[in-house]
């Protein structure tokens, strides 16, 4: 490269729902991806009704719309990194995946969101099936938490770290070439991430911030790791520094208090932007 040229700016394509609360989806994502200097282009999968208390609706956009707002953008723009969120039913998820053939879309990172904190479903059970044949053979890195890989994988697993080997194995099984097992949910008394590929597995610990604001911090975390593959860095490299990063926003949510409606024993999950 001579004195002359300069890199570009790092590209990172989300595919994601709508959340109007701005704590999750798309708003996290483009937020996260900018504040660790990537550009972010978006395309909404779905418009949700959502504040700190839960998910009230679910509306998704047409698989003819998705494909145009894909296809604009890729004619103009070439993309460095995929991040994928929510798709919500089969039909987009085929769209998402015939995309990233036609293009040749890099770097792909699937965060399957399959239900939200809330307990709201947001992926049609009858496309988890496409989800798994179409996308997990795409995907560089799949990052499901506890909750998701059961749902998965039709298991019971509990949440301890000796289990993330045959975790690891049933979901390689399934397409996956390298998993992100979260900790979040799980039972240690750290949080414990688990990142499996195909010659071992590297595990990545940081302490428990007693908080309630955790609002979107799978989205954050997948985004992340985004831009740091984007950036050209290795597997373990960027899920070292995404989770730095997650940690350090978890650390100061406190700082943010929002004007909230005045509710009893109500228990509200803050954004951590």
């Amino acid at each position: 490269m001579s004195s002359m040229e300069s890199k570009h700016t790092p590209t990172i394509l989300t595919i994601a729902g709508f959340d109007p609360y701005g704590g999750a989806g798309i708003q996290i994502d483009t937020k996260t991806i900018h504040a660790l200097g990537g550009y972010a282009l978006s395309v909404i999968t779905s418009v949700t009704a959502q504040n700190s208390r839960g998910v009230t609706g679910v509306e998704s956009v047409s698989s003819e719309m998705l494909h145009l707002q894909l296809t604009t953008l890729l004619e103009d723009v070439k993309v460095d990194a995929v991040k994928i969120g929510m798709l919500a039913n089969a039909g987009l998820i085929e769209v998402v995946a015939d995309i990233i053939e036609k293009y040749h879309l890099p770097n792909i990172i699937l965060d399957p969101v399959l239900v939200s904190s809330s307990g709201r479903q947001l992926l049609e059970p009858d496309a988890v099936k496409v989800l798994v044949s179409r996308l997990f053979p795409l995907s560089r890195l799949v990052t499901p938490n506890l909750m998701e890989t059961n749902t998965l994988l039709g298991s019971d697993y509990k949440g301890v770290l000796k289990e993330n080997r045959l975790m690891a194995q049933e979901l390689f099984a399934l397409g996956i070439d390298n998993v992100l097992l979260k900790g979040g949910h799980m039972l240690e008394k750290e949080a414990v991430d688990c990142l499996v590929e195909p010659l071992g597995m590297t595990y990545f610990s940081t302490p428990r911030v007693k908080t309630a604001h955790t609002h979107g911090t799978g989205c954050l975390l997948s985004s992340a790791i985004a831009v740091y593959i984007a950036k050209g860095e290795t597997l373990v490299l960027s899920v070292k520094e995404a989770k730095k990063f997650l940690y350090e926003k978890l650390e100061y949510a406190s700082l943010l208090n929002l004007n909230y409606m005045v509710r009893s024993n109500v228990i509200r999950k803050e954004p951590i932007f």
